[in-house]
This record gives structure tokens, C-alpha cells and sequence, in this order.
């Protein structure tokens, strides 16, 4: 399909993985299995169904779509449902629909990262604010209830040594497109169903890196332990997890929300390999085979 692509092509690719994501059991997650956190699936569902056409917008910047969808979002819902995956989302989106310098869909990426603004930053900043998102707390520099004068990448700069987000727009997006990409197309080859392999994608990430939502409520300690519990659970099964393992996931799961540990950092990065490899199959990104 040539570049860029049409907005439906966003759109549904972004409504598809959010829905993916959730028929997955995600140890510590809102998912059809179980709810978690005062929130169930149609908060998600609800969520994703109104911030797409926001996420798709063609001629909207980077910053105008994660305020639209985030403002729609909390509109349907009344809470912050999906921040991380609007915040990832929209700049892989901008990258797929609009005019942009590059040939792969990590180039286009890359350029549009580097160009996002103080006028980005600010309709950021006001989605964050509006979110609310747990662990918020306070900043002297590039705090988002304070006017800015920094560009959103400056601003994403500043959060990236405790925030896995912010620090993917610092690295293009590399924990995405050098380990969760490549990963997601492996496993989806030889899992059972397509469920398990992003139950897959979700343990292996939660096992490689600390979940920085589970880091800014209850501190980095606790967010490595829960990093080592994940990495322990592979074990069940190496290369991909089997319907065997859901038991003992669904146990971790259990544990995991019985101490209102929320890895929600790991889910917004489900989401966003899942859009991207939708995206990238489309635009035929070398990358994504």
C-alpha cells in the first residue's frame, strides 16, 4: 500500500489492537478474564472506540490528536484508561498518514519525532493533566500543569530517566522496534492462538523492563520485583506461553492486582507493537518481516 495511508487504515489498525490486547491475559491487567483496579474491559473497549478517530485525524499534529483523543477518552469513560497508548499511538500514526521524509515507517518515525513542537508539548501537557495519571507528582522542570516553553521532545527528554514512554520518543521508539516488534512476529508464528502470543509479548516485556507505572506509585524497588516475578513465570514456557500456563498466570494475575500492582506502562507498549506491526505490514517496512 503506498504512503501515506488513508485514515480508515489507521483507524481500524488502532481500534484492532486495542481490542487485541484486552482478549489477553495480561498478568495484572484489565482484560476479558478478569477486571482489575475498579475498571473493567468496556472502559477500554468504550475508550479506544472514541479516541481513534482522534489517533487518525489527518492534518492534525502529534499534539492535537493525543489531547483530542485523551479529552474523548475520559469523556466516555470518566477515569484514564489508555494515556501511554494515545501518547505512543499518535506519533506512529502521524508517521503512517501524513507527508513525512522517509521510506520505513521507523524513518517517517524518526522525523517526526524530531519535529514535534512547544505547540505539541503544551496540547500534551494538557492531556497528561487532564489523565491524571497515578504517580504524576511534581516537577520544577517540564511539569504539565505549568506553561511550557520547551518542545515535547525537550520536555520527553527530561521524564525519559523514569518514564518508559517518554524515553521511547527519545530512542525512536527502540524497545518497540528492536525488541518488541521482531519478538511479536516470532511468537505469533508458533503460539496456539493469536491471544497467546500478546500474553507472550506482555510477559516477556514486563520481564525485560520495570514498569515504570508500577515505579512512580510504589518506587523502582518494587517495580524490579515484579520485573524478576515475570522473568521467573517465562519459564513455564521459553518460546512462547501455551493455554498449559494461563493457570499459573491467571495466579499471578490475581497476586498482582490483590497488591493493586497495575503493570500499565507493559500494556500501552501491547498496544503500540500491535498498531505498529498492523501499520508496518501495510507500508511494506522492511523492519517488520
Amino acid at each position: 500500500m503506498n504512503l501515506p495511508l488513508p485514515a480508515r487504515a489507521i483507524s481500524d489498525a488502532f481500534l484492532a489492537a486495542c481490542l487485541a490486547e484486552l482478549k489477553a491475559l495480561k498478568p495484572g491487567n484489565v482484560h476479558v478474564h478478569a477486571p482489575g483496579h475498579d475498571m473493567e474491559v468496556k472502559h477500554f473497549e468504550d475508550a479506544a472506540a472514541v479516541a481513534t478517530r482522534h489517533i487518525a485525524q489527518r492534518g492534525a499534529s502529534v499534539g492535537r490528536r493525543v489531547r483530542g483523543a485523551v479529552e474523548a477518552s475520559f469523556a466516555a469513560t470518566g477515569r484514564n484508561t489508555n494515556l501511554g497508548i494515545i501518547l505512543l499511538c499518535a506519533p506512529l500514526a502521524y508517521a503512517a498518514g501524513e507527508v513525512v521524509r522517509g521510506d520505513t515507517l521507523a524513518q517517517r518515525l524518526s522525523a517526526v519525532l524530531s519535529s514535534l513542537d512547544r505547540i505539541d508539548a503544551a496540547d500534551v501537557f494538557a492531556a497528561i493533566a487532564r489523565a491524571n495519571p497515578g504517580g504524576l507528582g511534581d516537577s520544577q522542570r517540564g511539569d504539565v500543569r505549568m506553561e511550557t516553553e520547551m518542545t515535547l521532545l525537550e520536555a520527553m527528554s527530561l521524564a525519559s530517566n523514569r518514564d518508559r514512554i517518554a524515553l521511547a520518543f527519545v530512542t525512536d521508539f527502540a524497545d518497540i522496534f528492536e525488541f518488541a516488534l521482531p519478538l511479536l512476529k516470532q511468537v505469533k508464528r508458533i503460539a496456539e492462538t493469536p491471544e497467546l502470543a500478546v500474553t507472550t509479548l506482555h510477559m516477556n516485556l514486563l520481564a525485560r523492563f520495570p514498569d515504570t507505572h508500577i515505579a512512580r506509585k510504589f518506587g523502582p524497588e518494587t517495580a524490579e520485583i515484579v520485573r524478576i516475578e515475570a522473568r521467573n513465570r517465562l519459564a513455564l514456557s521459553p518460546a512462547v506461553m501455551t493455554k498449559a500456563a494461563l493457570s499459573e498466570l491467571e495466579i499471578f494475575d490475581i497476586a498482582l492486582k490483590a497488591r493493586g500492582l497495575n503493570p500499565g506502562t507493559t500494556a500501552d507498549f501491547v498496544v503500540a507493537t500491535l498498531f505498529t506491526e498492523a501499520i508496518s505490514t501495510q507500508v511494506a517496512d522492511p523492519r517488520s518481516t
